[in-house]
């Protein structure tokens, strides 16, 4: 339990570190905004492009489950993706233009996308194992808000002292160090035996997925998930408003980052003690709860003190449904296709986002004229539609990380 705790505290602090929106998020939309002039939907579709590997995440799980890589099916995918990462970052050092950067950064995109496929695999199969599936997914996003904290903040600080390329080239080579530490918990920390193909048991996987695929539960999870992530994004139309409208300084954005990662920390510290007891039903509800009030609180942002307030409160609620959506997802994948069944589920929720996000920009700079606040009215009522989804679960009183 311990080995696993920390190989999922290294792998995610990692990921908030040199994920597209880890410590190189706030100097590569200045980059593109100051030194390119583009627009927020141009800087939503260059950085949706990116989360795109996000999006195709079955297709790791799949290779992993079934196709052993050295004998491993975890240890020696995560050691070659960290290399591949590592070599991504120290290209973007050498680049300027959009066009050039793009391959370099997708690399580091579908490199960080593989190891969180690979470890979202490994919290599967031993979070049901343990019944600590909720447990280990409180732990990865707690460390990932750890370093959110550090990239939030040295992001803005970057930006804030340096030119906006000197900025973005600093940022990508300081995240080119981090990948080392998944090689070191890869190889130490996960308990996994060599494995050879298995014509036979690949045969038995098999079926099981199909199987899995007539599983109503499934779909249904699918569809909830969807819906819970398609509510129109305010993440780009924020940092205009933020820039343009409000006139924060680089540094103090960076900082309202850290402040968001902060109430995550906070709620990742609280979730045991307060929410662990829940049912899972009940902890989607609340989760749903808190979503939509700290949507519907960007209502309120007029000041530094209240985007500071405002931005404490969104980190807590993103938490729970972090939380809430990922041991939904964790408990109900069938055994021998954990990765491919959970990034499955996962890349509904990142497709759902994907698409939100660029529909929320679309709707910020060409319906609602560069005005946040309708904006932040119709993504607060989407969010809470999912209520209406929760019953059609039929999860009883199942606990947190009971197998489904």
């Amino acid at each position: 339990m311990h080995r696993l705790l920390l190989f999922f505290a290294l792998v995610y602090a990692v990921e908030g570190l040199a994920q597209p929106d880890g410590l190189i998020a706030q100097p590569l939309s200045y980059y593109l905004k100051t030194s390119q002039g583009w627009t927020p939907v141009q800087i939503t579709g260059f950085t949706s492009l990116l989360y795109f590997a996000w999006i195709v995440k079955p297709v790791y799980g799949l290779i992993s489950d079934f196709v052993p890589l050295l004998g491993y099916r975890r240890k020696s995918y995560l050691a070659l993706v960290s290399l591949a990462a590592i070599a991504g970052f120290a290209w973007v050092t050498q680049l300027s233009s959009p066009s050039a950067l793009f391959p370099a950064l997708a690399i580091t995109a579908y490199a960080m996308a593989i190891a969180s496929t690979l470890c979202g695999a490994v919290l599967v199969e031993h979070g049901q194992r343990l019944r600590a599936s909720g447990r280990f997914v409180n732990q990865q996003w707690l460390w990932y808000n750890i370093a959110a904290v550090i990239a939030a903040v040295g992001g803005g600080q970057l930006v804030q002292q340096l030119a906006p390329q000197a900025a973005l080239h600093a940022a990508a080579a300081i995240a080119a160090f981090t990948p080392l530490a998944i090689i070191a918990g890869a190889l130490f920390l996960i308990p996994e035996r060599k494995v050879s193909i298995n014509i036979e048991g690949l045969s038995q996987a098999f079926e099981a997925l199909k199987s899995s695929f007539r599983r109503r539960d499934l779909w249904l999870i699918a569809g909830f998930l969807f819906l819970y992530n398609f509510s129109p994004g305010l993440s780009t139309p924020l940092y205009f408003t933020l820039t343009d409208e409000l006139k924060f300084s680089q540094g103090y954005i960076g900082i309202l980052s850290s402040i968001s990662a902060v109430g995550w920390i906070f709620g990742a510290l609280l979730y045991r003690p307060i929410f662990g007891s829940l049912t899972l039903k009940q902890l989607l509800n609340v989760s749903i709860g808190f979503g939509a009030i700290a949507t519907a609180s960007f209502l309120f942002l007029t000041n530094e003190a209240s985007a500071a307030v405002i931005y404490f409160g969104s980190g807590f609620a993103g938490m729970l449904a972090m939380v809430a959506t990922l041991t939904l997802a964790a408990d109900y994948c069938p055994p021998r296709a954990e990765g491919f069944t959970f990034a499955v589920l996962l890349s509904v929720g990142n497709l759902a986002s994907t698409l939100a996000n660029n529909i929320g920009s679309l709707l910020y700079a060409d319906i609602f004229d560069h005005s946040l606040r309708p904006l932040v009215v119709i993504s607060a009522a989407v969010t809470a539609v999912a209520f209406l989804v929760v019953p059609l679960l039929k999860l009883g009183d199942k606990k947190q990380g009971e197998p489904g």
